[in-house]
């Protein structure tokens, strides 16, 4: 059994009495946290504890691993090809595409690339919307060493689909059962698989009410992009006769295994229907800002809705970095509302931790730094121009921080991270072989871009 001792440093646990050590130990053994407390105590206790690794932190925060609700990792590859476009075009001659073009291998490949970019931004678990190769993405967490949620970006109608995307409903659901049965569970159970819906443009009824009869039965959630634009709600309006998240509820399937994603043309009734259902969110807050709009999150919080907070997919966003969505999250709704006290840092800082384990069902087992939890933590390091001074630990996590400032992660007990060295991949071969295939299913996909300025090469 592997004992660690990490000491000496500030720790936030984001139990639930907020505890949190200005000095503080975190005692781990193997996968789990056994003891956590004062550090002058916690050191005395272990002084002649044989085989215990010692790690002095000192000036460094422990944060618990944080959990990015929402992240398309396929999309990876795809990092600036919906900058500045309307949404039709995006989603048509950009995303479309992209995304229809690839192959497993290329799957793979950008899932290893995004997870780069989440662990580096202390991300440990993560929830992916859907991509269209599973064993792609699984591949690739099984070598990263995070947790994830994986999906399976499910359609069975609209208009405009590729090809290769059109499939009846028995025969999304059945590709879904196979995922499930190959890699729920996999990696030390750091794997599990969702069902996935892509949107109400995409999903019959009939899908919708047998995917949720599916997360019923293997006791897993349903994800699906809801209520994300206005032409979605008039849609669903137009075609079931209600308003996307009504109709949802008309159908039977809101409820605590369904989350939400982006949520932004909810009315105020609506809101009651996600709190009364116990349905839970993610909020994008940079990818909204683009197009979307400004989903009503403290009114949702006020209602009792557990929100979370999700990166969404590179050409949604660019920055797969939830320490951004954090900052981003503490302003625009201050600004919506021009009220400067809404979504206070250690609201947004429990989104990203206790908050977004609940949403993933996961909460006896991580989202905040427990005894008995699974080791699963950040060290930060303050020390830069960026962060210091520290008046407010919690604000400046929230507000101050950056992804310079995420020295170490550890899942499930193993460090993936450790002063800023990536340990369970070749970080620089996952770089090379990402700018190859990207160009590669540009190519394929047919995508041209313009020139902004006027290039030499």
């Amino acid at each position: 059994m592997e004992k660690t001792l990490l000491y000496n440093a500030g720790v936030v646990t984001m139990d639930a009495e907020r505890h949190q050590y200005n000095h503080g130990a975190i005692l781990i053994e193997d996968d789990r946290i056994v003891k956590i407390g004062q550090n002058d105590p916690m050191l005395l206790s272990l002084a002649n504890e044989p085989d215990l690794q010692r790690i002095d932190l000192q000036d460094r925060w422990i944060l618990p691993g944080l959990v990015n609700t929402h992240v398309h990792l396929s999309q990876q590859l795809g990092r600036g090809l919906g900058d500045d476009v309307n949404l039709l075009t995006w989603l048509h001659e950009r995303t479309w595409p992209y995304e229809s073009s690839m192959t497993e291998e290329d799957s793979y490949v950008s899932s290893l690339l995004c997870g780069l970019e989440l662990i580096r931004s202390g991300v440990t678990c993560f929830a992916e919307p859907g991509g269209q190769f599973v064993n792609g993405m699984g591949r690739a967490v099984t070598e990263l060493g995070i947790r994830g949620m994986l999906a399976r970006s499910t359609m069975d109608m609209g208009e405009g689909l590729p090809e290769v995307w059109q499939e009846n409903t028995d025969e999304a659901l059945e590709i879904q059962i196979a995922n499930y049965e190959k890699w729920h569970g996999k990696a030390d159970n750091r794997i599990q698989v969702w069902f996935g819906l892509r949107t109400i443009f995409n999903n019959s009824d009939e899908l919708i009410i047998r995917t949720k009869e599916l997360a019923d039965k293997y006791k897993v959630g349903v994800h699906m992009h809801v209520a994300e634009i206005k032409e979605e709600v008039e849609f669903a309006q137009a075609t079931r006769g209600a308003t996307t998240v009504t109709h949802l509820r008309n159908l039977g399937v809101l409820d605590k295994n369904f989350l939400a994603v982006h949520t932004v043309w909810l009315t105020d009734d609506e809101i009651r229907m996600f709190a009364d259902h116990d349905v839970k969110v993610s909020h994008n807050p940079a990818a909204a800002m683009r197009v979307l709009g400004f989903a009503k999150v403290p009114e949702m919080m006020d209602a009792g809705i557990c929100v979370t907070i999700g990166t969404d997919g590179a050409p949604s966003n660019n920055r797969m970095t939830l320490i951004d969505e954090m900052w981003v999250t503490s302003l625009i709704h201050k600004g919506r509302l021009l009220d400067p006290t809404v979504m206070p840092a250690e609201n947004i800082l429990a989104m990203v931790t206790c908050d977004g384990a609940r949403a993933l069902m996961l909460e006896d087992e991580i989202g905040s730094l427990e005894p008995g939890k699974k080791a699963d933590l950040v060290v930060v390091n303050p020390n830069t121009a960026t962060m210091l001074p520290m008046h407010d630990p919690i604000a400046n996590m929230v507000t101050s921080m950056r992804t310079e400032n995420i020295e170490s992660v550890m899942a499930d007990g193993r460090w993936l991270m450790r002063d800023k060295e990536i340990l369970v991949v070749n970080e620089q071969e996952i770089l090379i072989e990402a700018k190859k295939r990207a160009a590669g299913i540009r190519e394929r996909a047919g995508i041209k871009l313009p020139n902004r300025f006027n290039v030499v090469d």
